[in-house]
């Protein structure tokens, strides 16, 4: 008896070469149970709570609720799922959230507004120019135009100085976006980062650190996230592809693999500058979730520090191939994770429960790395995925499948079995007669959000043969 590795798969493109296949709504879990060191467990499914007036376009927690701008109208929406409306919101395109002590602030189709509790404004002052981003700091709201860096007065946030604007110069790239990362103002360009710290004065209060910039940039205004005290962004240094990376104290890491890169390759630069990218830490998990037109890249740092690799998977919403993922814009409030449905105006929050998607089915899928015994070929008796079965079931008969490809780019035929229902707890998901291997094969498993389970080993009872 084998166990064979599940974490992540291998597969062809057609190409003469191999490609990693991470696994699909399955989230790698790299801990010992006593029978493998990580397992594959169901990935979180959301809840409706109700459909508001759009799709949300971003959201945040302020003063204990969840504050969400939600097609043209910034809605407030309370623990028990009901929203409010507030007033509107200009613009179609993703918003920029942050608060201060007083009041909550957003941007949106290059205009700023803020919200003190009780009257939605917007800032009419003409030194503010096009918002393109913003943040707060030091008592300071700070907005870009993507060519300068805008400070409000102290006090007054709805004046601007146009003597007092600062820039980004250490390159002639475009401003992208602002934000603060442990108590510094942070300039992200297309193909550089810079960090400011405030020394006040009378005019731009805060003045560039040399010796922290980066000489890579964020790809779009919302194609990073502050994410573990630093930044992870999706961008790029000068004359370089796009990849992925954690930029901080200076310096940058890149986190993507080869099979990211590849990936992003798929996508021109305007569909990437649309991406969204997101930080989700919880349950011991610190998930860096990047948000594609056709499904959502996660990196978890807490799991690859564990194993000594990157390790990433794959979020989607569809029942075949791959779909847009239906849930973001994500925020910690009333004691868990809200989010909203990426193509209605559906909300929400996740759950552990099941892994249905807003009531939806679900696609999951994992692979195997090479099954290989030196050339000499062997035969498959039967092969055990060791699970969790029995928590959760819409279907009363849910079925799971296995596939096999000899060459990574061809399958045979499903295989189907029943995964057992809600209560049969100790249902073993067995494949009988699984064939003969001439030189070597991949495994592919799958199943859709009915089969809710816990994927915890695989194990292949092999015969070699002997030529």
């Amino acid at each position: 008896m084998a166990q064979v590795s599940i974490l992540n798969g291998i597969y062809a493109d057609g190409s003469p070469e191999l490609r990693a296949s991470y696994p699909v709504n399955c989230i790698p879990v790299p801990a010992a149970s006593g029978m493998s060191t990580g397992y594959l467990r169901p990935g979180y499914g959301t809840i409706l709570d109700g459909t508001g007036p759009g799709v949300s376009r971003g959201a945040i927690e302020w003063n204990g609720a969840c504050y969400r701008v939600m097609d043209s109208s910034l809605v407030r929406i309370d623990s028990a799922g009901n929203y409010t409306t507030i007033g509107l919101i200009a613009g179609s395109d993703n918003v920029s959230m942050d608060y201060s002590f007083d009041r909550l602030s957003i941007s949106g189709g290059g205009v700023l507004h803020y919200y003190n509790g009780a009257t939605l404004t917007t800032v009419t002052d003409p030194d503010i120019g096009t918002v393109l981003d913003h943040t707060w700091i030091d008592g300071y709201f700070i907005t870009t135009d993507g060519e300068f860096i805008v400070q409000t007065e102290l006090n007054d946030p709805t004046s601007v100085n146009p003597l007092k604007y600062g820039s980004s110069e250490v390159d002639p790239d475009p401003i992208k976006a602002v934000d603060r990362v442990r108590g510094e103002l942070v300039a992200m360009n297309r193909h550089t980062i810079e960090y400011f710290s405030n020394v006040g004065g009378d005019n731009f209060a805060f003045q560039r650190v040399d010796g922290a910039q980066v000489q890579k940039g964020i790809i779009g205004t919302h194609a990073y996230a502050v994410y573990l005290d630093a930044i992870g962004f999706v961008g790029s240094g000068r004359n370089e592809p796009p990849s992925v990376y954690i930029a901080g104290n200076g310096a940058t890491q890149k986190i993507a693999t080869r099979e990211i890169d590849k990936l992003l390759t798929n996508y021109s630069e305007s569909e990437l500058a649309l991406c969204k990218v997101e930080a989700k830490v919880d349950q011991g998990h610190q998930h860096l979730m990047i948000h594609l037109p056709d499904r959502c890249l996660v990196y978890d740092a807490a799991a690859s520090q564990a194993v000594g690799e990157p390790v990433w998977f794959v979020l989607t919403s569809g029942t075949s191939g791959f779909a847009k993922y239906r849930a973001r814009d994500h925020v910690w409030c009333y004691g868990k994770w809200l989010a909203a449905d990426s193509t209605t105006g559906k909300y929400g929050y996740l759950s552990g429960a099941t892994s249905s998607h807003w009531g939806d089915k679900a696609l999951w899928e994992f692979g195997t790395m090479i099954l290989y015994n030196e050339g000499k070929g062997a035969i498959i008796h039967d092969m055990e995925l060791v699970t969790l079965t029995g928590a959760y079931s819409i279907n009363d008969t849910p079925t799971i499948s296995t596939a096999y490809s000899n060459d990574g780019e061809t399958w045979s035929v499903e295989k189907y079995i029943s995964c057992g229902t809600i209560g049969q707890r100790v249902k073993r998901l067995k494949w009988f007669g699984c064939g003969l291997i001439q030189n070597w094969r991949i495994q592919r498993f799958r199943g859709d959000t009915d089969a809710h389970i816990t994927v915890v080993r695989l194990d292949a009872s092999l015969e070699g043969l002997v030529y």
